[in-house]
């Protein structure tokens, strides 16, 4: 099973700003407040830093300072009120609420965190003997035009040299890398940017292909023709491995080389003899979808071809997939169900509906694999099912990692065990080497 939509909470997106007058009291400064474990995960500390404008408008950002990175540029809220004692905000990207009632002193907020199930959440007005620290990596942020009416957050970490180009993985924006982006400033100009649909990116409505893997792809080499970024390296983390392999697979000429950042699944490289059940139902809707069209004259493919192929190759590969998915599900039918996530945000939905097959990604790849990956808390106190759950990975992580090599032979591939998923959190040492050395053959 692909596990890649996870911890909304800690990876949702930047989004614009939607603020309101204030007529109570002043709230200005940092809330801190912490979310209580639930047995299977820690408490999460996070922070609110509020601000009012001249005119009276609020805005916040928000901190998890317990993720890992934890030194974000923080999360823009989508809204937030302060009508006499009632307190509310919300990060509509990520479906989360919270409401609360200030308290007479002004110095305690208590109410009601929403996720997928509510959860009590107090916020105490940080001071300052007892603020919890959370920085910002130094960088210039601008929007650059990537295509009609679409604007991308980019942030330039300075230095000189060739580009380097960071993109983020699903729900997250270019500042998860504020503390290691600027690591290679000495040799290289690093940018990072941050996807449409997320931090003050552009948001269109997630529909018409506009989130899908090539789009996405066009975006960043937009914003490389805009910036006059000549052959720059990609880095790119978990789906951001889809912009990597869609740029590298039609425009290798355009990059000087590609690093996934446990970004090397299916949406990256696909494997037919594996199969995808996502890539497969993808790719048969779209089928499908001309197949119909083609019955009304509304399609350049022609009705037989199209039926032939899916009566012959893609409806088999489908039966085939879903087999294969059935028989995972099956193996893990006797395990603890994970949390509830709740619904998905759209956007992220758009994305994965977008992903695409990429098989010929000729440019020189460097790309690493948590196999198996860090299990953290869960399950701590269940050694037989964690050594279950690790050896399930380490089966799955083998044939992924097999059949990226046999794919892309001149690929570079590195296993991180027992890596976090976001590899540089807890392997950070051992990126930076690897990265340098594959980088100084790239000069």
């Amino acid at each position: 099973m692909r596990n890649r939509i996870r911890t909304w909470i800690i990876t949702i997106p930047l989004l614009m700003l939607l603020v309101v007058p204030v007529k109570a009291q002043d709230i200005n400064g940092d809330w801190q407040g912490t979310l209580k474990g639930d047995g299977q995960a820690n408490d999460i500390r996070l922070v609110l830093h509020i601000t009012r404008s001249n005119d009276g408008a609020l805005s916040a950002i928000f901190f998890n300072i317990s993720q890992k990175p934890a030194d974000l540029d923080g999360i823009l809220v989508s809204s937030v009120t302060l009508s006499s004692s009632d307190f509310k905000f919300s990060i509509d990207g990520a479906q989360a609420s919270y409401e609360g009632k200030l308290s007479a002193d002004g110095n305690t907020i208590t109410g009601t965190w929403k996720v997928a199930r509510p959860l009590p959440l107090t916020f105490q007005r940080a001071t300052k003997e007892n603020a919890w620290p959370y920085s910002s990596a130094p960088h210039t942020a601008s929007l650059v035009t990537a295509d009609k009416n679409i604007n991308l957050e980019v942030l330039d970490f300075g230095g000189s040299g060739r580009p380097m180009i960071f993109l983020a993985g699903l729900g997250a924006t270019a500042h998860v890398f504020d503390q290691f982006a600027p690591k290679f400033v000495q040799t290289y100009h690093v940018y990072g940017i941050t996807r449409r649909g997320y931090g003050t990116s552009s948001a269109p409505t997630p529909a018409n292909g506009n989130y899908a893997a090539d789009r996405l792809g066009d975006d960043v080499l937009a914003v490389m023709d805009r910036l006059k970024l000549e052959r720059p390296v990609l880095v790119g983390h978990s789906i951001a491995g889809e912009e990597l392999s869609s740029i590298g697979s039609r425009h290798p000429e355009k990059v000087a080389g590609l690093i996934y950042l446990d970004a090397g699944y299916a949406y990256a490289f696909y494997d037919s003899s594996r199969g995808d059940i996502i890539l497969q139902a993808n790719e048969l809707k779209k089928k499908l979808d001309d197949l119909i069209l083609s019955q009304f004259g509304a399609s350049k493919l022609d009705p037989t071809d199209l039926a032939n192929d899916l009566l012959q190759k893609s409806l088999p590969q489908m039966a085939k997939d879903i087999e294969e998915d059935q028989k995972q599900l099956k193996a893990m039918s006797d395990l603890p169900k994970p949390p509830a996530m709740g619904e998905v945000p759209a956007i992220g939905l758009a994305i994965i509906q977008g992903e695409r097959k990429y098989t010929d990604i000729r440019v020189p790849i460097l790309a690493f694999f948590a196999a198996p990956h860090a299990q953290g808390e869960m399950f701590k106190g269940k050694p037989e099912i964690r050594a279950r759950l690790e050896a399930m990975d380490i089966a799955r992580m083998d044939a992924l990692i097999k059949a990226f090599e046999t794919g892309l032979p001149s690929a570079r591939v590195v296993r991180l065990v027992h890596a976090d998923h976001f590899v540089i959190a807890t392997h950070e040492a051992d990126v930076l080497r690897e990265m340098n050395a594959f980088l100084t053959k790239l000069r």
